[in-house]
């Protein structure tokens, strides 16, 4: 697809990029049966290949409209085109490029923008979140049915197993919301690598891991938070850490996105790359592990596995969980159709809740199809998005190798 950026951004490096990565859709639609927007709506222009079109208009006119921006703003994100796209296209890239310029041409109003601001300031800082959350959970019970299943119940600390120091080192990235809303995660993360010869440990000044802010428009907010962490993680990195765990999707997808992010810096260009490099979902680390050393108690009943967007396109990982949890002994449950996205995507849920409700409970209709016990997922926003309309428990999987996490 051929692009004549406009005059105000063809000197831009946004401008510049935008063209380039338009250039590789060829107009297919591949891309269109893959889309959950495009399925639900069945408005081209809510389609990868419409919205790209909306992206090229805004490139060569310099302007668009509010409809546009409502376009754009239905994207999940899920990247699933990106996986059906025979040319290679990158078009997560392109969203957040075509997002940012949109909102430079077309400013939201002020109640949105309040908005959004507000998610970003929740959102990444967890002792706030975590208040929140509590006074949230406290009055759980009297609150109306919508807004109750909206709020997950509080969970009960895990058991903590005896850690040991071991040769084999490995940061994790704590998270904001799954530090909050579930702290078993992590956990149960250390549980299961300690018993696996591994310590696990978080640097303190590591925070957000810059998704939040990034794909809500706040790029150089996002880029910080990127900048932050790489601060905290470079000493340990330099003494030899074997890798950087994230237990949430959705995270490591952004940690393996650094690099790329942050190549123009000088500052922290080589850093970041390296940073990117070392990222790996916890799946990634006990698929190479000996799981019979953790004697797992598999005797729950059938496991339906979620496996989240971000795990199956930007981590391309589509069968980690499900050849992880068959290798520790699980029956895991049959899914009758293709999983695409359940709706969460980050900040989507509460931002386009008609659209993210319509899809999760076709996901929960899929995942439930062979009558599991509970469902596994990889991600903290598909956790707690699926849970709120959930008939069965929604677990992080690594609880389930951690039977001291789950029989609390």
């Amino acid at each position: 697809m051929h692009v004549e950026l406009h005059p105000k951004f063809a000197d831009t490096t946004a401008g510049q990029s935008a063209k380039a990565l338009t250039a590789a859709c060829v107009h297919c639609g591949l891309c269109l049966t893959t889309c959950p927007t495009y399925l639900d709506k069945r408005d081209e222009r809510d389609s990868p290949r419409g919205r790209i079109y909306l992206i090229k208009h805004l490139l060569e006119s310099g302007e668009a409209s509010e409809q546009t921006q409502l376009h754009l703003d239905r994207c999940l994100t899920c990247r699933n085109c990106e996986t059906a796209c025979p040319s290679g296209m990158q078009y997560g890239e392109l969203l957040d490029i075509g997002r940012s310029l949109l909102d430079q041409a077309t400013p939201r109003p002020a109640r949105i923008r309040a908005v959004r601001w507000m998610l970003r300031f929740v959102l990444t800082q967890p002792q706030l979140l975590a208040a929140s959350l509590l006074l949230a959970q406290t009055v759980r019970r009297i609150l109306p049915a919508h807004l109750r299943q909206k709020i997950p119940p509080r969970q009960q600390p895990s058991v903590p197993s005896q850690e040991q120091q071991h040769a084999r080192t490995m940061l994790v990235l704590e998270g904001c919301v799954q530090q909050a809303a579930t702290p078993n995660t992590n956990a149960a993360a250390r549980n299961v690598l300690n018993r696996l010869g591994i310590s696990l440990f978080s640097a303190p000044k590591a925070r957000c891991c810059g998704a939040v802010n990034y794909h809500l428009g706040a790029h150089a907010q996002g880029l910080d938070d990127m900048r932050r962490n790489i601060d905290a993680w470079w000493p340990h990195i330099e003494d030899g850490v074997e890798a950087i765990v994230s237990s949430a999707s959705g995270c490591g997808a952004m940690l393996v996105d650094y690099g790329r992010l942050l190549a123009a810096d000088p500052a922290y260009a080589h850093k970041a790359l390296r940073v990117s490099e070392l990222t790996r979902d916890i799946g990634e680390i006990l698929q190479n592990e000996d799981l019979t050393k953790l004697n797992v108690n598999t005797q729950i009943g059938k496991v339906a596995i979620h496996s989240p967007c971000t795990l199956q396109h930007a981590l391309q990982q589509p069968t980690l969980l499900d050849s992880i949890l068959r290798q520790a002994g699980f029956d895991v449950a049959t899914a009758k159709e293709k999983l695409l996205c359940c709706g969460s995507a980050g900040t989507y849920s509460i931002l386009q809740p008609d659209i993210s409700e319509r899809l999760r409970e076709k996901m929960l209709q899929t995942l439930s199809s062979d009558q599991p016990a509970l469902i596994a997922t990889a991600n903290i926003g598909c956790q707690m998005h699926l849970q709120a309309a959930a008939d069965v428990p929604v677990v992080h999987w690594i609880e389930l190798l951690d039977t001291r996490g789950l029989s609390s």
